[in-house]
């Protein structure tokens, strides 16, 4: 006779019901809570913290005016008509029809777009590869990391081709197939967007050599001709914008800098005496790899020793480790993950609400997420106002000097540079310490900390100002109070104005 089962054992439990989500999907979700974040949680004026946001809007103003990319500066009176590689200049033209066409909020929501999309393509990448909890976390390790980093730049619109190009590539790797050749066209619109392009030919020449020596011996031959072909036309792609060879030879020149990258916040070494997501990154990775837990290829162990050097050095580059790392660690991580935890217990109720949410959204979800966005745009930013912060907007200032008759060139802050070219004032310095190079951005410095004050009255007449511009506190301000010609015209807490009687006109 044939047993019946126990109504309490499993045998006779129906079936879980699959979790209802809506046709919502984790990517999906991220996007929502990103521009969540930006945009209600977080000060939004953050993103438009930065000067160099004023000179990109005007470098693109000045592109759709002369129908043509500049090759020598239009902007300064301390170097006009030098060499500049504008090597932003499409995303400097995108910039200001957004500006133009949607202030100061539509670059706060260009800017939130492009993380979001970022972040969404790095969620769809890990789960297909890993548990969704671990996914999570890895995409909340790579936001806090890229969180200092995002602001209205050229750089943030780069992030999404930064992702596609190295997600592309290894799911290419891990599929032991070639890379698809309609990435060559993400290549040719990246080298036209950021100069971080050669980061793309420098990983993407890793990922070749990592596919191939994933392959069998017998059979590399023929896939590594079609990785060879294919890095070989990144690179011919890469070179199809106005600069041709230059725009490569310009990462070269910039990493060569000193004075300049020792002075610039974002080109400096990360302060570990405060807790921040890097140092959590780091930590973390140690653990793991002193448990045994993640193996990775050497290729791959080479690629990531090489993000971490870069972001040990430049704090700037952290928002790169952190969106590329979790694309080199997936597949070794799950793997690890998985043996480590194997016989585990686990929230079964849980885990299928995460694991639906893994598979794609819907398209129903996708236009309701989309209408959520627009909401958040038209709803939250105009009653949050977004504008450049005073600090690198010394609008009143500015008013007052031309008010008591300000003549001739002047000597600005590095910081305020980026507002004057906006005002359409030439500028002694602005962020663009490519184009100045060491020697001028140290005198600059020199004269600005008063290191010698017959060599500040030298620097004065040979470039002959008649006002100045800069930061309270600043030493040189001290003894602009006190030289004879010179008058303080007007102060507050973000900047200082000092006009000289005897000024040359421009």
């Amino acid at each position: 006779m044939e047993s019946v089962p126990h109504p309490s054992s499993p045998a006779a439990l129906p079936a879980p019901a699959a979790p209802r989500t809506l046709g919502l999907s984790w990517p999906l979700l991220v996007v929502l809570a990103t521009f969540f974040g930006l945009l209600v949680q977080l000060p939004v004026n953050k993103i438009l913290g930065d000067g160099d946001t004023y000179w990109h809007i005007a470098a693109g103003r000045w592109i759709a005016e002369h129908g043509t990319v500049p090759h020598s500066d239009p902007f300064s009176h301390s170097m006009p008509g030098a060499p500049w590689t504008a090597h932003e200049w499409l995303a400097e033209v995108v910039m200001q029809a957004v500006h133009g066409a949607a202030g100061w909020a539509g670059l706060v929501t260009l800017t939130a777009t492009a993380l979001a999309l970022t972040l969404a393509l790095l969620t769809r990448f890990l789960m297909r590869r890993m548990e969704p909890v671990h996914a999570l976390l890895l995409v909340a390790l790579a936001a806090a990391m890229s969180l200092s980093h995002v602001l209205a730049r050229p750089h943030v619109l780069a992030w999404p081709l930064l992702m596609l190009w190295v997600a592309t590539l290894v799911n290419a790797g891990e599929a032991r197939r070639g890379p698809p050749w309609w990435l060559l066209g993400v290549m040719l619109l990246w080298a036209n967007l950021h100069g971080s392009f050669t980061i793309g030919l420098a990983l993407g020449a890793a990922l070749a050599l990592d596919a191939v020596l994933a392959q069998p011996q017998g059979q590399r031959r023929q896939l590594a001709l079609r990785w060879a072909a294919f890095v070989a036309l990144s690179a011919l792609a890469a070179l199809l914008t106005p600069f041709g060879v230059e725009a490569v030879e310009f990462t070269l020149h910039v990493m060569s800098l000193k004075v300049a990258l020792a002075a610039i916040g974002e080109w400096q070494s990360p302060n570990f005496h405060l807790l921040q997501p890097f140092l959590v990154w780091l930590l973390l990775m140690l653990g793991l790899g002193l448990s045994g837990c993640v193996r990775l290829p050497w290729v791959r162990l080479l690629l990531l020793v090489g993000l971490v050097y870069l972001a040990l050095k430049h704090q700037r580059n952290i928002a790169l480790l952190g969106m590329v790392s979790p694309l080199l660690l997936a597949v070794p991580l799950a793997r690890g993950l998985k043996a480590a935890t194997s016989g585990a217990s686990d929230a079964a109720a849980l885990d299928r609400w995460f694991r639906a949410l893994a598979q794609p959204s819907r398209w129903g979800a996708r236009v309701a997420g989309l209408c959520v966005v627009a909401l958040l745009v038209a709803g939250v930013l105009p009653a949050r106002e977004p504008r450049p912060e005073a600090s690198i907007t010394p609008q009143r200032a500015v008013e007052a000097a031309l008010a008591a008759g300000a003549q001739g060139p002047v000597f600005n802050d590095y910081g305020f540079g980026g507002y004057l070219i906006y005002r359409g004032i030439p500028v002694h310095i602005d962020g663009r310490a490519d184009m100045y190079g060491d020697r001028f951005l140290q005198d600059t410095i020199d004269a600005m900390q008063l290191k010698d004050r017959r060599g500040f009255l030298a620097f004065l007449e040979r470039h002959g100002f008649g006002w100045s511009l800069l930061l309270p506190g600043t030493p040189a301000v001290a003894l602009l109070d006190e030289l004879p010609g010179w008058r303080r015209v007007y102060a507050d807490d973000d900047a200082v104005v000092h006009v000289c009687a005897g000024a040359r006109r421009p």
